[in-house]
């Protein structure tokens, strides 16, 4: 990790996401490089043989490392406090490759029910055709995470705040639970970022982001990571990821590099406009229900003071109107734009009831609290003034 030459300590994360994992070529660009190359070559048979051997440090094959997306990896490994990394192709790559590698036919997952459609198929669907059995609970009920436990239970997963709804789990709690029934807990700190929520310093053992959101930022390019200590990456995830092919393209990884710079820049305003956006909303009364977890009526606010260290860039609200209401209101916006993105430069808004969450039934999303009139606001770095006025005029106009 790169340090200050004053007092040899970590780089705080604003300039560790400028600088750390940095490696130049011969060159000495300014920018990190771009390696667009499949393959390295060897100055004789017998170099490549120790490289192969991991006897002689360098690069192999892009499908396991390229320089680049490296240097990705280690700026994620610097801000994020883990001891490894490796970037993937999409947020879902981290989430599947991390899942699957982690269990066999006849293990078990426990997993909390408030989660991305996807996530949730993954662990039902794809897992459950490979033999592994699952369990969802409500996230927030410890007691629930107890009970589920059986002898083979191998992984406890949860995203924290969940998607759409904003729930927030007790990390260090669960984790705990996962820990003692002799399991690992897995992570997906999307929605906090890196910057907001420290999964790893709350006892959770592998952490997982799609870079395509908050740390990309911008809606250029896809890409995941997923961290966690040494002995994992190399005992459980490595050959898994080596063989199946989930990796991060080079250019992707150059191009999440340059929106690391700016990360704290961006969710700093973001987070300011979605508690602006936030309040607003609550006073509507158009809107029955608020959830944005830098708010003190947040139900899960005690929790949120202890274990995260900002609210968050994304509101749920939910129209007193249902479905038409919310869909006045998302047609009638002209800056925040609809999409089912979130984490942009750009506000964004979607209808997870037919969108994000579409493929669960009625009866599953009403247990989450996904109702007919319920959106989801990307908070983006517009002007939040601009942005209250734009609700505003929604608002009366539906």
């Amino acid at each position: 990790m790169l340090t200050t030459n004053a007092e040899h300590r970590p780089l705080r994360p604003a300039t560790s996401l400028v600088h750390s994992g940095t490696m130049r070529s011969p060159f000495g660009e300014t920018s990190e490089a771009l390696f667009l190359t499949q393959g390295f070559v060897y100055d004789t048979a017998e170099a490549a043989e120790r490289r192969f051997k991991g006897e002689e440090p360098g690069f192999v094959y892009s499908r396991y490392a390229n320089p680049t997306t490296r240097m990705f990896e280690e700026r994620m490994i610097a801000l994020e406090g883990a001891e490894d990394a490796r970037a993937t192709a999409s947020g879902m790559a981290a989430v599947s490759s991390a899942l699957q590698c982690s269990v066999k036919a006849g293990d078990h997952v426990v997993a909390a029910r408030a989660l991305f459609g996807s996530c949730r198929y993954i662990i039902e669907t794809v897992l459950g055709r490979a033999g592994v059995a699952s369990t969802l609970v409500d996230g927030r009920d410890l007691d629930q995470w107890r009970a589920a436990v059986r002898p083979e239970t191998k992984v406890f997963f949860l995203e924290s705040p969940t998607n759409p709804t904003l729930e927030v789990v007790d990390i260090a709690a669960v984790a705990e639970i996962a820990h003692a029934a002799g399991a690992i807990l897995i992570v997906d700190n999307v929605f906090a970022t890196p910057l907001q929520q420290k999964p790893l310093e709350l006892g959770a053992d592998v952490v997982i982001y799609s870079a395509t959101k908050h740390i990309d930022g911008q809606g250029r390019c896809l890409g995941g990571v997923i961290l966690s200590n040494q002995q994992w990456i190399d005992e459980t995830l490595q050959d898994f990821f080596r063989h199946t092919g989930p990796s991060l393209s080079p250019f992707n990884a150059w191009t999440l590099l340059k929106g690391l710079e700016t990360l704290p820049l961006r969710v700093a305003q973001q987070s300011a406009n979605a508690a602006k956006l936030a309040d607003f909303l609550a006073g509507s009364p158009k809107v029955s229900r608020v959830l944005y977890p830098g708010r003190a009526d947040h139900p899960d606010a005690a929790i949120i003071a202890r274990q995260m260290k900002g609210g968050s860039t994304l509101v749920a609200f939910e129209l007193a109107g249902g479905k038409e209401a919310a869909f006045r209101v998302s047609n009638a916006l002209r800056i925040v734009k609809i999409s089912n993105n979130l984490g942009d430069a750009k506000s964004l808004i979607t209808h997870p009831a037919t969108t994000t969450h579409k493929s669960l039934t009625e009866e599953a999303r009403a247990e989450l609290g996904i109702g007919p009139g319920l959106l989801r606001l990307s908070a983006g770095i517009e002007d939040g003034d601009d942005l209250l006025e734009d609700f505003e005029r929604a608002l009366r106009l539906a």
